[in-house]
This record gives C-alpha cells, structure tokens and sequence, in this order.
C-alpha cells in the first residue's frame, strides 16, 4: 500500500483556527515576557499575579475588539479608522484601571498615586492594544489581497479556458459538409459498403472531438492517430491523390500538445495543395526534438504562394480564415512566449513550423 506524503496546510487556510493561535500565542509571550522581566528587577513571586490578570483582561478585551473590529470592517474607511481608535483607546483604559486597581489592591501601603498609577498603566496598555490592533489589520488586509489574487487568477484561468474553448470550436468544419455529400453520393451509387465505412469513420471522429474537453492536452502520439483517422475519411474523397506520411521521433512522442491543433493544418494543405491539383499532393507531417523544445513540421507538395489562388497560404497574419490565426492563438494561449509558429513557402510546396516545449508531465489536463 503507498503511503501519501502529508501535504502542509497553510497557516491562514482556516482563519478562525489561525486567529486562535495568534491571540493566545501572542499573549502567552507577553506573560512571559514581563514575567521575567519582572523576575529580573528583583520582585517576589506574588508580583507575577498583577502581571497574571493583567495580561487575563487584555486577552479577553482584545477578543471584545475583535469582535468590533470585524463590524466596522465593512463600513467606510473614515468611520472604520475613527472607531477603532476609539474603541482602541476605550479597551486600554479599561485595562488600565483593572491593572490599577489590582495594583493599588496588593499593595496598600504603594505611595504611588492614583492617577500616576492609572497614567503608567494606560501607556502600557496602549501600547500592548495598539501593536494588536496594527497586528490585526495587517493581517487582515494580508488576507484580502490574498484572497483578491486567488480570485482574479481564478478569473483569469476561466477567461483563458473559455478563449482556448471558443478557439476550439472554430475549427473549420467544411470537411464534415463534404463528408456528408460524399457518403450522400454513395448511397445514390448503391456503394453502401464504401458509404458505411466512411459514416463509421466520421462517427469515430466526431465521436473523439466532442467527447474531449475543449482545452485538454494530449501526446504527440494520440494526436497523430486522430489525424490518421481524419486522413482515412478523407482518403476515401480522394484515394491515390492524398499522400500522407509521417515521422514522429519516439523522444517526443509523449510530448503534450492542444487536442486537434494539427488537424486544421493538414484540412489546409488538403484544401489547397491536394484539391486543385489532378495528380493530388503529398502531406508530411514530422516531430522531432529541438532542444528543450519541439519541432513540429506540416507540409504539403502544392503550388505554395506561386499560385493567385493560394492566398489562404500566406502568413497567418494576413490571412483570411480563422485555421491559421485560430493555431497560433491557441499556441499563444497555452504556451504563451515559449512556442513558435512560423510559415514557408517555395515552389515545391508549403509549410507550418511550430516549436513548443518538450512537456510530458502527466498530470496536465489530459483528453480522454
């Protein structure tokens, strides 16, 4: 049985157990430390009861402020900052004169008076409230920003997942029209066996883009077999004139890429390398380890940019489809600066470049 290293909590994950601490960690070494200073100048035993109670009351008044402090939390800065003071100075004069008194109690024949003993008191009070009280709001507006952070990166996440979704179902989806026309011709044909292997192949393939989540990443490997199986519908249009091959070398076949960020490429150089030529083109699609990256090359042996009609082949800037800007806009989304998308063109055909980085960590979010 594997035994699950204990992940740490943060400090903070349950504020009110987190509060607890503090306050009776904080007032703990307040005890301790005028204990012992009160040890140090010589005093007997019996004077560690003043300092007993006095660090009891401001425990407890320091709860009372809590419980203010949370109210006026939520109220406009003026009155949270003007009440606090109040209630900061209030707290410390109560504590003031319950020390006071208790000093005056336990030692009748003190010569120190009143008001001098209250005064001392106070300042030492004021100054134990107010470092709690700076202590608190600190913390406090810690734990915003904090909070504030998780959100907008919470956000930030959703907006990313639902661009990376929307760039998903933008895939050019004129195959499948062309699909559904070629299996319809078939039937009218009486080819009901070519017809039925084309429909079950298109199920497969539909079958495999829905039920993935839009944003999922999947290797190299599982990549290339969807191409294969979008390449088998579309071999059955065009038979000998679609000449596909490929070359992924198995360092980087479990390399993680978007699902389907190829298909729009190889739907490409079919449209314009493959359509309008009689003898059809040749579709190359390689991987291979570029560093810490790699390289994945789609090309075609179509006419490239020598033809007018190519104008779809041009950089993806200029670009009039959404196939190309769509690659590149995803690479930016799930990459960001670490991925590069590049287009070549010259009189033997055309070709995308594209460099990720070399990630095979199985955890990410994986296509089913």
């Amino acid at each position: 049985m594997s035994v699950h290293p204990l992940q740490p909590k943060p400090f903070f994950a349950d504020k009110n157990r987190a509060f607890w601490n503090l306050q009776s960690l904080g007032w703990a070494g307040a005890f301790l430390l005028r204990g012992s200073s009160t040890i140090a100048n010589g005093q007997p035993l019996s004077s560690l009861i003043p300092v007993l109670i006095s660090t009891v009351t401001g425990y407890s008044a320091t709860l009372l402020i809590a419980v203010a402090f949370r109210f006026l939390q939520k109220q406009r800065p003026i009155l949270t900052w003007g009440a606090s003071i109040v209630t900061v100075v209030a707290a410390a004069a109560m504590v003031a004169f319950i020390d006071a008194w208790v000093f005056s109690t336990q030692n009748k024949g003190s010569e120190t008076a009143g008001l001098q003993l209250f005064l001392g008191a106070f300042y030492l009070s004021m100054t134990l409230l107010g470092a709690w009280s700076a202590l608190y709001y600190a913390i406090n507006f810690y734990l915003t920003v904090e909070e504030q952070a998780d959100q907008l990166l919470h956000l930030e996440n959703q907006a990313s997942s639902a661009q990376l979704a929307m760039l998903r179902y933008q895939l050019n989806p004129h195959f499948l029209f062309n699909t559904l026309n070629s299996i319809s011709t078939l039937v009218l044909l009486k080819e009901t066996t070519r017809a039925n292997a084309m429909l079950s192949r298109l199920s497969s393939f539909l079958r495999y883009t829905l039920i993935n989540e839009p944003t999922a990443q999947v290797t190299i490997e599982q990549e290339i077999e969807t191409l294969k199986l979008y390449l088998e519908i579309e071999k059955m249009r065009f038979e000998d004139r679609l000449r596909p091959s490929f070359d992924v070398h198995p360092s980087v076949a479990h390399a993680r890429l978007p699902s389907l960020l190829l298909q729009p490429l190889v739907e490409n150089a079919i449209k314009y390398a493959v359509t309008p030529k009689e003898e059809g083109a040749e579709i190359s699609v390689s991987a291979q380890p570029a560093g810490e990256n790699v390289r994945i090359v789609v090309s075609d042996s179509g006419p490239g940019l020598n033809d007018g009609a190519m104008k779809p082949h041009i950089p993806v800037s200029e670009g009039t489809g959404v196939g190309l800007p769509n690659i590149r806009d995803r690479l930016i989304q799930a990459f960001g600066e670490r991925q590069r998308f590049e287009t070549r063109s010259t009189q033997s055909g055309f070709s995308v470049i594209i460099e990720i980085p070399l990630n095979m960590d199985e955890t990410s979010k994986v296509a089913a």
